[in-house]
């Protein structure tokens, strides 16, 4: 059989949409297969019935970044808006502000300290743990016990079904502490949503591309690998391997969403269910994702999340246990003799990228393949 393609691309998602994209305008022939009805993987959006809000499907997806060259690429192909992202967390029937600040801090422990007053303050607090073994023990070493079980313990348990002394500790540092008032939950110089939502910018992104839908690559895997030059897979690696080395472990998460007949449900587009007896994590707000829009009164859509046990069928999120980095390494190992085939994004690499990463690692593995 000829090769009809120099490139196919399994998956939509951001990795794959982006390689494809530099693909096409540097001359390559291109085709994308995709396993779902729409393309964005994770990142797609669209508008609620009847309701003109905009619905991120698989959780919000808010975009941030200070890399001012991905930044610029990425606005080739949407706009975005002005939001800044701002998270409460409830626990025991109280909201508190996510990540833990200053305003966390004082309103837990019904206290008002100064900035420079919060180091004294938690000397009494924290545990002297030099080198954490786990996320409760670096955790513990940060914030001390009582912040610890109030946000981080039943919160972890839930999104991650086991315990935070089971998790590596370099999960925790992801969310930053602050001793000030600061109350985003990122830091980044650039962050927004795109005004007309992820779809329209998906489109623009694979603009005279040809594209596949609902085509799993694995029913017909033989007749997809003669039909190119070279497959970039983005799915899990785990799956493009038949398990040879077992199966890597996922988190997933199930969606119920519900329409209210009111303007507003909960006052903000998330809010974090830190006790451990409430069976949700979060729910999400997706009209407050939009500042800009002017929606119909007495209408919302909340949507609530459920972590719950993934496999490669369902992936949302790799579980980064020891077992599991021993498992990647041999696929990942077995992936780098491949000639014919490039593996991209957090499936493919079992790695938890933001959106921003994602973007720059596909740019700079589009830019070695197209030298």
């Amino acid at each position: 059989m000829d090769k009809i393609y120099d490139y196919i691309v399994v998956g939509s998602g951001l990795w794959g949409s982006v390689f494809a994209q530099q693909a096409h305008e540097n001359g390559r022939s291109v085709l994308v297969i995709e396993k779902r009805k729409h393309l964005g993987g994770n990142c797609y959006s669209y508008d609620f019935e009847d309701t003109g809000i905009n619905v991120h499907k698989y959780g919000t997806h808010v975009f941030h970044t200070s890399n001012k060259f991905v930044w610029n690429y990425i606005n080739r192909f949407t706009e975005f808006n002005s939001y800044q992202h701002k998270v409460l967390t409830q626990y025991k029937n109280k909201m508190y502000s996510m990540p833990i600040n200053l305003g966390t801090i004082n309103n837990f422990y019904n206290i008002n300290l100064k900035p420079f007053e919060v180091s004294n303050f938690f000397e009494g607090k924290i545990e002297d743990i030099t080198n954490p073994n786990n996320l409760e023990e670096k955790a513990i070493s940060l914030i001390g016990r009582e912040l610890y079980n109030a946000f981080i313990k039943g919160y972890t348990k839930k999104q991650w079904g086991c315990s935070p002394k089971e998790l590596p500790s370099d999960i925790i540092t992801r969310l930053p502490i602050r001793y000030s008032y600061n109350d985003l939950y990122f830091n980044d110089l650039y962050q927004g949503i795109p005004i007309n939502g992820y779809a329209p910018m998906f489109n623009k992104l694979l603009e005279g591309i040809h594209i596949k839908l609902e085509v799993d690559f694995f029913c017909d895997r033989g007749y997809w690998e003669k039909a190119c030059s070279c497959i970039v897979y983005t799915g899990p690696i785990d799956r493009f391997y038949n398990y040879k080395f077992g199966r890597l472990g996922w988190r997933s998460v199930d969606f119920e969403y519900t329409t209210y007949d009111i303007d507003d449900y909960q006052g903000n587009s998330v809010i974090n269910y830190a006790d451990e007896d409430i069976p949700y994590s979060r729910i999400h707000e997706p009209k407050h994702l939009h500042p800009e829009r002017r929606f119909p009164d007495g209408r919302t859509v909340i949507v609530k999340e459920y972590p719950c046990k993934g496999s490669s069928e369902s992936p949302f999120y790799p579980i980064n246990s020891n077992d599991n980095k021993k498992c990647y390494k041999r696929y990942h190992d077995l992936a780098s003799s491949e000639k014919r085939v490039i593996f991209g994004g957090r499936l493919a690499e079992y790695k938890y990228y933001d959106m921003d990463q994602v973007i720059d690692s596909a740019l700079k593995c589009a830019e070695k393949c197209m030298m």
